[in-house]
């Protein structure tokens, strides 16, 4: 399944950030710490190399990511030309304390006090901006909610009288290239629930916590997967719906429910800590998919002759 969710307002919100990013000095582009690659956007970044701008990113929900790999990302990011990154929790004052700092080793050019610092929150849907912006700025002034696409405007405040701040929409990109990156955005509730099927988005979440992490698939739900026993993808839906009593009409698992069971439990950080990708899977990904796009025909490429397809 191929996950694509692009709602008309995201154009129009787009086209402001572009032009609300001629005037300011860094990018804060907010990223999901479960996984970084595949919540980074690429209009964003293509965005502010167009504009020259810096960027600060900032890997949210921290608390619920492998430290470990949180860290790997840290690193691969500080070594990339005028970017820095730093992993918070919103839920966390004392983790955004540093950031108008970081902002401003990035914009050196913005230390007198006749030059405000000018900063700019940008990233995908339910990633936590306004709740970085609510918590940088000690006050509620940015609508927040537990799913995606709940600002719609952007908002502009004073930090202080050396910063100033703007919040912006959350911005998906036309097309999704990488199915997975679809698939880890869906079980991260990033896309809108009309752009998945609950099912196919928890069995590829099942299969990549069967492989990387079994041990806390036993912990959570009692299933023998740590035992490296023959389970696969939709033997651990069914054996969620079965401990969970999760019954249709007739005794049959009820597999809808438990994918949700699953996508909730991994949302609100019940399985434990868990990164989704990491700097090196995600080199291997791309790798891969350069491959399979450089073996597929041009697309303009004709069928020969009195060809059929299978259609």
């Amino acid at each position: 399944m191929a996950i694509q969710w692009y709602p008309g307002h995201m154009t129009a919100a787009r086209k402001k950030a572009a032009e609300t990013m001629a005037s300011i000095d860094v990018v804060i582009e907010v990223v999901d710490a479960r996984l970084p690659g595949a919540s980074t956007n690429p209009m964003v970044h293509d965005l502010r190399l167009q504009r020259q701008r810096p960027c600060l990113k900032v890997l949210n929900k921290a608390d619920l990511a492998d430290p470990l790999i949180t860290q790997a990302w840290i690193e691969h990011y500080d070594r990339q030309d005028g970017v820095r990154a730093l992993a918070v929790s919103c839920k966390k004052p004392g983790d955004l304390a540093r950031l108008p700092a970081l902002c401003q080793t990035l914009a050196p050019h913005r230390k007198e006090n006749t030059k405000p610092l000018r900063m700019m929150i940008m990233g995908i849907p339910n990633v936590g901006k306004s709740t970085l912006m609510n918590v940088v700025l000690k006050r509620k002034l940015a609508k927040v909610g537990d799913e995606p696409a709940v600002t719609r405007s952007q908002q502009t405040s004073q930090l202080d009288v050396r910063h100033s701040i703007t919040d912006t929409p959350g911005l998906l990109w036309p097309k999704i290239e990488h199915p997975s990156d679809g698939l880890m955005l869906a079980a991260s509730n990033a896309v809108g629930r009309n752009a998945m099927i609950d099912d196919e988005v928890a069995i590829f979440l099942a299969g990549l916590l069967l492989a990387r992490y079994p041990a806390l698939l036993a912990k959570r739900y009692g299933l023998p997967v740590a035992a490296r026993v023959d389970i696969d993808a939709v033997a651990v839906i069914e054996g969620i719906a079965r401990r969970r009593g999760l019954r249709r009409r007739g005794g049959e698992a009820d597999i809808e429910k438990a994918a949700k069971v699953l996508l909730q439990d991994y949302r609100d950080g019940l399985l434990g800590r868990i990164s989704l990708e990491t700097p090196g899977t995600r080199s291997v990904m791309l790798a891969a998919e350069r491959v399979r796009h450089e073996a597929l025909p041009p697309a303009s490429e004709d069928l020969p002759a009195g060809a059929e397809t299978d259609e």
